[in-house]
């Protein structure tokens, strides 16, 4: 196995965000308007758009990377998928354990997603966390 490098993860993200924003409108816009057509207030339709938003990237991430293809639209474009520690499809529960220490990677200054840089294995730390690999397609 080969590791796939932090400018290649990097540009990965780059089209999956493209997707996720027009993915989530969508999803967000549906959502919002159906809570706020219904009984909901302006703000609460805010906060349903948001949610419908959050539910759309995970389910994107978390079912991509799973999938057989095990890569995000992102990575297939760029060759990489995401792999356990021995080289082998990740199951779903891992996969959603894995976007959701994303958000410790973020929270503590993008320090998580930079170590991808810096580690033997090229992991950030919530591939570590998730007991997770990045890697070129053979």
């Amino acid at each position: 196995m080969t590791y796939a490098g932090f400018w290649k993860r990097f540009a990965a993200f780059l089209i999956d965000m493209i997707v996720l924003m027009v993915l989530g409108a969508i999803v967000g816009g549906i959502f919002g308007f159906l809570y706020g057509t219904t009984a909901g207030t302006a703000e609460g339709s805010e906060v349903m758009g948001q949610m419908g938003g959050i539910i759309v990237g995970w389910i994107y991430y978390a079912a991509f990377e799973s999938s057989e293809k095990q890569a995000t639209l992102g990575k297939m474009a760029l060759s990489i998928k995401v792999t356990d520690l021995e080289g082998q499809r990740i199951g779903f529960g891992r996969a959603t354990g894995r976007h959701f220490a994303k958000i410790v990677s973020g929270i503590i200054l993008l320090i998580g997603y930079i170590m991808v840089a810096f580690t033997s294995q090229k992991q950030g730390l919530h591939d570590i966390m998730a007991g997770c690999l990045v890697v070129n397609k053979v």
